[in-house]
């Protein structure tokens, strides 16, 4: 006999942890528009953010074997999609990502294919049960995420296209990547490079080294990681105040609200606040790995693994962007930074990580 399946049994201390860090986003998306064409932006997160919390609760009563046995279809659409945004999409500061479906409503698909991916990789590597994979399906594994990298990169949108990497590296490691082929990819990737760095635009190349050397072109290319720096610093141990961040209110931060919202935090709330946001940031990958260790099959384990790579990787590259430590490239910070897509993503993922912990008991 099943057990019915309950909200009681949804893993609440992590939805804490998600709305309390959706919080701290809206009052930073509040105090960082306050005086800039954005203003009111706080208000849209938090429909965002209650529109997130509706699809969890309903993605989670979806069985998630559902969803892995559609994944041939879902995978097409995505890619579907993709083309879509590159035929139709809208051109904005050069780059096609978005499709307008309404009255100042834009759609990023390649927000949710990375749902798809990871639901994919979970599905391949679950049905191929070997202990060490062999190097055609490795090749096979890197293929279903190198079709819509690569179509994202021909937006180009290279920071949302790097997000896809950890979804592959996870699924590798996790099914059974042997010692000598992970040398090789590393080797290919480092020949591959040159070539690479060639086929990238312009401003791409500035943003990869800008972050190295940014005072030898402070008012140009290294003008964002220093003004980034510059509020990190002056946040000091408590920080300036919310809505009292002179960087962040005088408009020398650039896009405050989305990939510099760390940086606008960290000067109005100081060490100690940026600390407890990362904090909180860890007590959530913690809470999803646990359910990734108690998940009731191989699939659901990879699933949630797949969300813990992707956010893991969104909160690394961000952070470090921000102090400097890393290039920019426009990769949002979760639940924190203003953007329809990303939170909708962020919480799709945890109604289907609810669906798993939830699964596991029912017997």
């Amino acid at each position: 006999m099943q057990r019915h399946i309950s909200l009681r049994d949804f893993d609440w201390v992590l939805v804490a942890f998600v709305l309390a860090i959706c919080t701290v986003g809206v009052v930073e998306i509040y105090s960082a528009t306050l005086h800039t064409k954005f203003v009111g932006a706080h208000v849209r997160q938090v429909y965002w953010v209650l529109g997130g919390v509706l699809v969890m609760l309903i993605v989670s009563r979806i069985n998630y074997q559902t969803l892995l046995e559609n994944v041939p279809w879902m995978y097409v659409i995505s890619v579907a999609s993709l083309l879509a945004v590159l035929i139709f999409g809208q051109k904005y500061l050069g780059a096609r990502r978005w499709i307008k479906i309404g009255s100042g409503v834009h759609f990023q698909p390649s927000e949710w294919v990375k749902l798809v991916l990871i639901l994919a990789m979970a599905k391949y590597f679950a049905d191929n049960r070997q202990a060490e994979q062999s190097l055609l399906e490795v090749v096979k594994a890197g293929s279903v995420v190198g079709v819509p990298m690569l179509l994202v990169l021909i937006q180009p949108d290279l920071g949302t296209a790097l997000t896809y990497m950890p979804i592959a590296i996870m699924g590798l490691f996790l099914g059974g990547l042997r010692f000598k082929y992970g040398v090789a990819i590393v080797l290919v990737a480092a020949l591959a490079m040159p070539l690479a760095w060639h086929g990238l635009k312009p401003y791409q190349r500035d943003r990869l080294t800008s972050f190295i050397s940014p005072e030898a072109d402070s008012q140009g290319k290294g003008y964002q990681v220093i003004q980034s720096l510059i509020a990190v610093g002056s946040g000091g141990l408590w920080g300036k105040g919310t809505t009292q961040g002179t960087q962040t209110q005088g408009l020398f931060l650039p896009v405050p609200h989305t990939d510099f919202i760390f940086a606008a935090f960290a000067e109005e709330h100081g060490f100690v606040g940026a600390l407890g946001v990362l904090l909180l940031y860890f007590m959530v990958l913690m809470r999803l790995i646990h359910n990734a260790q108690t998940a009731p099959d191989r699939a659901g384990a990879f699933v949630v693994m797949g969300v813990v790579a992707v956010l893991a990787f969104h909160i690394l590259v961000n952070v470090g962007m921000v102090v400097g430590f890393m290039p920019v490239t426009g990769i949002p910070l979760p639940l924190m930074s203003y953007g329809g897509s990303s939170v909708l993503f962020t919480f799709l993922a945890l109604g289907i990580v609810m669906n798993i912990r939830m699964r596991r008991f029912v017997n």
